[in-house]
C-alpha cells in the first residue's frame, strides 16, 4: 500500500500511537458467562506491528474507558507503555500522557471508534478509524481502514506510519537479510 502525499506530513509527526481497545484492538465483543473470566480476542499482527513501531522509539498508548483484566494482560504481554482504563474523558488522559512526554496532538495518532473516541479523533495530529467504526467517528478520520477493528485494522495503520515516515524499507531489509 503506498501512503497518499497528502497523509505524509502528518504521519512524519507521529511519535505517540493512541489507541481505544475495545472494537479496534477487538472486534468490540465480550465473551462472558456465569464463572467465566471476561475473554476478548486480539489480532496477533496488531500486536506485532506496536511491538515493531516501539522498536522504531515510537511510543504506544491504550485507552480505554472499560476497565478489564484481559486489556491488562494483552497489554502487559506486548510491553505496552502506557495502558490507562478509567471512565474519566479520553482527551484528558490522552494529554497527561502527552505532557509526561514533552508532546502535543500533533504528535499524536488516535485510533477510535465509537463515540468515546470522537473528542481524542477530532484533536488527533492524525485520527484512524475502523472500517465498522461508527459513521461520526469515521467522518472525523484522517483514515479510514480497509480492516474491521479486532481484524488487523491497528496493524494497517501501524504500517501506514512506518512507511510514511520512511522506515518499511529498512524494517523489510531485516526481516529478508
Amino acid at each position: 500500500m503506498e501512503v497518499p502525499g497528502v497523509l505524509v506530513e502528518r504521519l512524519k509527526r507521529i511519535q505517540l500511537f493512541v489507541c481505544d481497545v475495545d472494537g479496534v484492538l477487538t472486534e468490540a465483543r465480550i465473551e462472558m458467562g456465569a464463572g467465566m473470566a471476561e475473554r476478548k480476542v486480539f489480532h496477533i499482527r496488531d500486536g506485532l506491528g506496536l511491538r515493531l513501531l516501539q522498536a522504531e522509539g515510537l511510543k504506544v498508548a491504550w485507552v480505554s474507558a472499560r476497565p478489564s483484566a484481559a486489556t491488562t494482560e494483552r497489554a502487559n504481554d506486548l510491553k505496552v507503555d502506557y495502558v490507562k482504563q478509567s471512565s474519566s474523558p479520553k482527551v484528558g488522559v490522552i494529554e497527561e500522557i502527552q505532557r509526561e512526554l514533552g508532546m502535543g496532538w500533533a504528535e499524536t495518532l488516535y485510533m477510535g471508534d465509537d463515540v468515546v473516541d470522537l473528542a481524542a479523533l477530532k484533536r488527533a495530529g492524525f485520527a484512524a478509524v475502523p472500517a465498522d467504526g461508527i459513521e461520526e467517528a469515521r467522518a472525523l478520520a484522517h483514515y479510514v481502514c480497509r480492516l474491521n477493528g479486532g481484524c488487523g485494522a491497528v496493524r494497517e495503520v501501524v504500517d501506514l506510519v512506518l512507511k510514511g515516515q520512511g522506515r518499511w524499507a529498512a524494517l523489510i531489509e531485516k526481516f529478508t537479510s
